[in-house]
């Protein structure tokens, strides 16, 4: 029967698995509700392992929002590992629910957040375990809606075939009216079936449906036209942007893991979007414009999750936390309000220029120093000008100074890879710059006891961004250029003991950029990857870069095109790149020209402070700037209790 635990089938498992406690659910916070009331149900995937899907914002976000919903149910799903999924097929248990261990295909709704394309294959395997047809086309009334979002649901082509829909921008209204439309279209019968539920989604302009769009192709490989192949849906899809988010003050309750995970905090989001305009940041591109949240929300909205969960740390999160407008008070109240109660807070996205010790140094008034954490991006100042990145050396190197001075021990720094028009002498200026970083520390601090991490990643185009034309750097190139940066920093003996280095090769950013440029002909090499075993490509002990060239090679050559046609070819202006039929609100040739101010060196100020540079976004979503300063003061401190019990609604079944 729909809606029964599957718990009894599942338990005698998880003694043969690694980490079965990431199974088991009831979780601080988590949520069961009974089935038979529910209209409208809804499984939330994020498509990666439980100790890295839990903390996601987003899907705790829709969690409890769709849950405060009296007759909406939301559960949550999260990829399985390989020992289970091994076992789940040889005993014939679909994939399930962690909250009551309920079949995912018996849902209304399987809701897929996608961070990074990378989760590509682990969705197929959930809709596999599921009983749901790879394909949207295959699948009929009985099967639940699949519907992604995220940020890489911004170029859902290569996913397309396995979608029925995707959400566009910010979710939590989009979440509240998909339900509004499944709600009514079940109570009135379901008249028309599946595809009439998606005709009336997409009327509404709440989502993408892959299904009405019919894509052409050229002679050279590239796409001819994208058009609808319906009359009665948008031409041009557009993202959701929502306004005041101090009218959404969640999660207020954060759910507090039974097993590890990858963040070990409550996290609040202190304001939304980005206008430093850094190129290759497709995150701050399609989340314009800015919108803060109030002291007084922020101030209220980490007193309540803090009393409901209990944790020690609180981050505030954002692109750049430090450039809300009223960061350095901000940071002054917190530091009052939680002085000696234990609880840390932490800024963990900080720019060069937007930081200052003072404010570094009330974020560790509780005595937690963790290390600062710098992203200069580029190398060197040729670069940054590049990318958009308005970080000189001069301060860089006075910033580190003077946290040096001020006991700080450890910096570390974040630099990219493969960006465009980089060069040798490019990646070399991180040696140079990690030196002089060290020099300044130990010169500012009078000990020798100074350490400098260097992180580098390799950078990978996105769309509706000015680097969305651009060529990807080969994974040859970018090996070759982490090589040259490892053997100068080794060989300088007067840094090489002080400076860390880390770094992933260029191969898994190579498969990153054939998913996140692709158009639907990649569909079909996700698709062979998965059965040949692909799972988990963004773990490296799962990744098999062999496999994927294999499959790009049998399924794109036939048609024309191959893995170096998505990847390392630099585009033309005109060329139809395959979202560009899908609205973020930026208008496509204010990017080109962007991309042209990229190779001439030209930087671009921030449009908070300056005036409008004509990006599009404000204008095209109907949206504005939102900062403050608000001059309000937080609410008084209040205890921290125990934490709570897990909530069991009456009449729902139990999970174990």
């Amino acid at each position: 029967m729909s809606g029964q635990s599957l718990f009894p089938r599942l338990e005698p498992l998880l003694p043969r698995v690694r980490k079965p406690v990431q199974y088991v659910g009831g979780e601080g916070n988590s949520t069961v509700k009974p089935w038979e009331p529910a209209a409208v149900r809804w499984a939330l995937m994020y498509p990666d392992a439980y100790e890295v899907g839990l903390p996601n914002q987003g899907i705790q976000i829709l969690y409890e929002i769709l849950n405060e919903q009296p007759d909406v149910l939301a559960e949550r799903t999260y990829a399985v590992q390989p020992d289970l999924e091994a076992l789940l097929r040889e005993h014939a248990v679909p994939q399930f629910t962690v909250d009551a261990h309920r079949a995912v295909g018996d849902f209304d709704i399987l809701g897929v957040s996608f961070s990074t394309e990378l989760g590509y294959t682990n969705l197929l395997t959930a809709l596999d375990l599921a009983g749901i047809p790879l394909l949207a086309a295959d699948r009929t009334d009985e099967h639940p809606l699949v519907i992604a979002g995220g940020h890489a649901a911004f170029n859902p082509e290569p996913i397309s075939d396995f979608l029925d829909a995707a959400v566009l921008g910010d979710g939590e209204q989009a979440a509240l009216d998909i339900t509004d439309v499944v709600r009514a279209f079940k109570a009135a019968g379901s008249p028309g079936g599946r595809r009439e539920l998606l005709t009336r989604l997409a009327r509404r302009r709440l989502v993408y449906v892959p299904a009405f769009f019919d894509v052409s192709y050229g002679a050279d490989g590239a796409i001819s036209a994208v058009t609808a192949n319906r009359d009665d849906v948008p031409a041009r899809p557009a993202k959701h942007t929502l306004g005041d988010l101090d009218s959404w003050p969640y999660p207020k309750a954060p759910l507090v893991p039974l097993a590890e995970t990858v963040h070990e905090r409550m996290s609040v989001e202190i304001f939304r979007g980005c206008t430093r305009g850094c190129r290759f940041c497709q995150a701050g591109m399609i989340t314009r414009p800015v919108r803060e949240r109030s002291l007084d929300t922020i101030g209220a909205m980490i007193d309540t999750g803090l009393t409901a969960s209990g944790f020690s740390e609180v981050g505030l999160l954002s692109l750049s936390s430090a450039d809300h407008s009223e960061i350095g008070e901000l940071a002054k109240q917190l530091a009052d309000r939680y002085e000696g109660t234990q609880t840390s807070l932490s800024l963990p996205s900080t720019r060069v220029d937007a930081f200052n010790v003072t404010l570094a140094n009330e974020f560790s008034r509780n005595g937690r120093r963790s290390g600062l954490t710098f992203a200069p991006e580029g190398g060197s100042e040729r670069l940054r000008k590049v990318i958009n990145k308005m970080v000189s050396e001069e301060d860089l190197i006075r910033t580190v100074s003077t946290a040096y001075a001020q006991g700080w021990r450890q910096v570390k720094l974040y630099f990219m890879c493969g960006l465009p028009t980089e060069t040798d002498e490019d990646i070399l200026g991180i040696a140079d710059l990690a030196r002089e970083v060290i020099r300044a520390g130990r010169k500012a601090s009078g000990h020798r006891d100074i350490r400098c991490t260097v992180s580098i990643g390799g950078f990978v185009p996105k769309s509706h961004t000015p680097f969305q034309w651009a060529g990807q750097a080969s994974w040859e190139v970018t090996d070759q250029r982490l090589k040259l940066l490892r053997d100068t920093v080794r060989a300088d003996r007067e840094i090489a003991r002080a400076v860390g280095f880390r770094y992933h090769d260029g191969r898994p950013g190579i498969i990153e950029g054939l998913l996140a440029r692709g158009d639907r002909r990649v569909g079909r090499v996700i698709e062979r990857v998965w059965r040949e075993g692909g799972r988990f490509d963004g773990w490296s002990e799962h990744f098999s870069f062999e496999r994927w060239e294999a499959a790009a090679a049998a399924e794109l050559e036939p048609l024309g095109v191959s893995l170096d046609w998505f990847t390392t070819r630099e585009r033309t202006e005109r060329e139809v790149l395959p979202w560009d039929h899908l609205d973020s609100g930026l208008d496509r040739d204010w990017l080109w020209s962007d991309w042209q101010d990229a190779l001439r060196e030209s930087e671009l100020d921030d449009c908070r402070w300056t005036p409008c540079y004509d990006c599009g976004v404000c204008p095209t979503m109907g949206s504005q700037i939102e900062i403050g300063p608000t001059q309000r003061k937080l609410l008084p401190i209040s205890p921290v209790p125990p934490l709570p019990e897990r909530k069991v609604e009456a009449g729902a079944g139990s999970a174990s």
